[in-house]
């Protein structure tokens, strides 16, 4: 595929996503670039000062800076994190079908955060990009959030949900701010960092 026309200036550059999410890498296909992917396992413990509207900056920053590989003069490297903010508290992955339903009954009928922060860097500089969208879920009954919890298996997904499945299809009322911020991927961010690469 040819290069978007504002990105052929990356045709040399070798962009690596740090990223086993089949959401992120889908996303950054749309954007017609070419990568690989290369991760490092990394542990994500969240100290407990840090207040939850920066744990996704944080921990997207701890990926990057863990990459162990060298950079080479021409690659970049992309690492990125998601977190949900309900009521002040960081939602991660539900460790059970217990928990993923806790989670996605307290965001019943609520307004909730989703926060994106992505880390571009290469061998001279690196940024870190942050997006927030707002999302509102209607009333759900404890049956539709077992049955999207049994046949889904939301357990890689912050907040025990992904926007883009049924229980987004039925649940989610608003949205303010960047869907694909949800999906875990502020495009809109990404591409116009790149352009200026």
């Amino acid at each position: 595929m040819n290069m978007t026309p504002f990105l052929k200036k990356l045709k040399d550059k070798k962009l690596i996503l740090a990223s086993n999410s089949p959401r992120r890498q889908e996303l950054l296909k749309g954007l017609e670039l070419e990568f690989e992917i290369k991760v490092n396992p990394v542990d994500e413990t969240i100290p407990a000062d840090i207040p939850a509207e920066y744990v996704a900056a944080y921990l997207s920053r701890l990926k990057s800076e863990s990459y162990s590989e060298e950079l080479e003069e021409n690659e970049i490297l992309i690492t990125s994190d998601t977190v949900v903010i309900e009521k002040g508290h960081v939602l991660g992955k539900p460790n059970s079908e217990q928990q993923a339903f806790d989670m996605i009954k307290s965001l019943s009928g609520a307004t909730h955060t989703v926060m994106t922060a992505v880390t571009i860097k290469d061998r001279n500089k690196r940024i870190t990009l942050e997006d927030e969208t707002k999302v509102t879920f209607r009333f759900l009954e404890e049956e539709e959030i077992w049955h999207y919890i049994r046949e889904y298996k939301p357990f890689d997904k912050a907040g025990a949900y992904g926007i883009q499945e049924w229980i987004g299809f039925i649940g989610v009322a608003s949205i303010e701010g960047s869907y694909f911020n949800v999906m875990g991927f502020p495009l809109h961010l990404v591409y116009e960092q790149l352009k200026k690469w």
